[in-house]
């Protein structure tokens, strides 16, 4: 609509963009690839307590 502002996105909406764009991304550098590409990161395991990672 002529007139009309975009309004900003939320949160929600910038972190699933955000998201899609990584995946997105990940899918171009890997293709051809066997496995699927995954954005987020496994929970750790009991066997990893000893390291230490960032969040």
């Amino acid at each position: 609509m002529p007139g009309s502002k975009a309004k900003p996105p939320t949160a929600a909406e910038a972190e699933k963009k955000k998201l899609d764009d990584a995946l997105e991304e990940g899918l171009e550098e890997t293709f051809p690839g066997s496995d699927p590409v995954s954005v987020t990161q496994p929970a750790h395991s009991k066997a990893d307590h000893h390291i230490k990672r960032k969040g």
